[in-house]
């Protein structure tokens, strides 16, 4: 994509988008990819600070650049911040878009007001094809799918799925490469419970409040429910590809061009994006050097994702080396709020089939960052998010914000408040205090 211009301003930011396989379109107007236009401008360029922004789950451009948009636009707006940046900060905004939407119930046809055997009949071959495009299109995912879709049309609410559509669930498993297995130290895509459509059918009727994510009672309640768990696992797997590979490299590079401040900042799925670009292939490749702040708004991903150690495990988080290794050099800051019902609510439901939504005193197995930060290390700290004043961030830890009372829900992030941490980050990453 061509740069795109801040609205009401004549700041500019770069958008690179990837595909479903995980790499870069070929979508620069010169020609080629646009990540390569973009290391060009900013050797000539020769900005300050290169602030790097990914969405979590947003399925097309537009909406990526509308929260490109509210994200970056919330930091712009902020004068005396940027102007408390000094006056030779040369800021550089990049953000990324890749293929996120969670395949659910907002894309059922306006049409399909109701699903009551006998009448589902018109809306389910547009809605089965949907389903075949979003896990992939091949013959491997359509047969299985069939077989689902057709047991939806007969009985949508069915809460004991018949033995065809366990087997159909474990054909598509294996046709989009599921793998998860259960173990919280596995990496983002591999850490959930294990495929199961019946127990989904179960903790989709628990989570009763999952909408967030795009998904109806329809599909919480019926045969269906088991594409969330498989769509979860699909769109955990394409992050970590997408920042363990092409954005793991282009940072890499961008910090070989560039004496840069680097600055990452993912939501929802996008921490997982985050995370994978510090941690590289496999969670142990470092980058060339550290980047100067991190922060995770809203993160789907594993609470134990930087643990020292697992409880009831004497295993490490899969991120753990972003933590030992320094990868970040100044705060690491992630946000949680009780109004997100989506990483509260149905991550849980869709990643560890298990009720354990709510905040309280025992940390779950399956959780999401959003929800309860990062745990498991001793560097992390709790804060409440300001309305002004200072964090007093230090270098080198990990800072879990509740911003409950000012994140109104999953993508309720553009607001002054979180725009304000964000910059006290930033600062505090070369030891500048409010």
């Amino acid at each position: 994509m061509p740069f795109q211009t801040l609205p009401g301003t004549d700041q500019r930011y770069g958008l690179i988008t990837f595909d479903n396989d995980g790499r870069e379109r070929k979508d620069d107007p010169e020609g080629g990819v646009f990540s390569a236009a973009l290391r060009a401008h900013i050797t000539q360029t020769r900005p300050s600070h290169i602030f790097f922004f990914t969405h979590g789950w947003k399925g097309d451009v537009p909406s990526a650049i509308d929260q490109a948009n509210r994200w970056i636009g919330a930091m712009w707006k902020l004068d005396a911040e940027r102007a408390a940046m000094g006056a030779d900060f040369r800021p550089a905004f990049i953000a990324l878009h890749w293929p996120s939407q969670p395949w659910g119930e907002e894309m059922i046809p306006a049409a399909a007001a109701s699903f009551a055997a006998g009448d589902a009949g018109a809306a389910i071959a547009p809605l089965l094809e949907q389903a075949v495009a979003h896990f992939g299109g091949t013959a491997g995912v359509r047969a299985p799918l069939e077989v689902i879709f057709r047991a939806f049309e007969q009985d949508p609410a069915a809460r004991i799925l018949p033995d065809e559509v366990v087997a159909a669930y474990q054909q598509l498993g294996t046709a989009i490469g599921f793998n998860a297995g259960g173990d919280a130290a596995a990496a983002p895509d591999q850490e959930g419970a294990p495929l199961d459509p019946q127990a989904a059918v179960r903790a989709e009727r628990v989570a009763s409040v999952g909408a967030s994510f795009g998904l109806g009672t329809t599909l919480r309640n019926g045969i269906l429910a088991g594409l969330r768990q498989t769509s979860f696992w699909l769109m955990k797997h394409r992050a970590r590809t997408v920042g363990e590979q092409g954005m793991h490299q282009f940072i890499a590079q961008l910090q070989g061009d560039s004496n840069a401040h680097i600055h990452l900042m993912g939501h929802s799925f996008g921490c997982i994006v985050v995370s994978s670009i510090l941690g590289g292939p496999g969670g142990n490749a470092a980058l060339p050097r550290p980047v100067e702040s991190a922060a995770l708004i809203q993160g789907a991903l594993s609470l134990w994702s930087f643990a020292d150690r697992i409880p009831g495990s004497d295993k490490a988080g899969y991120f753990r080396r972003v933590v030992s290794g320094r990868a970040v050099s100044g705060p690491l800051v992630t946000t949680q709020s009780t109004h997100d019902s989506a990483v509260g609510a149905a991550y849980p439901a869709a990643v560890g089939l298990v009720n354990e939504f709510d905040f309280g005193t025992e940390l779950p197995k399956f959780g999401g960052v959003g929800t309860w930060g990062i745990q498991g290390t001793a560097i992390a700290d709790k804060r409440s998010m300001l309305d002004g004043g200072d964090y007093a961030f230090a270098p080198g830890r990990i800072y879990n914000i509740d911003g409950s009372t000012f994140i109104g829900g999953h993508s309720a992030i553009d607001g002054p408040q979180v725009a304000r941490m964000q910059w006290q980050a930033i600062r505090a990453s070369r030891g500048q205090r409010v």
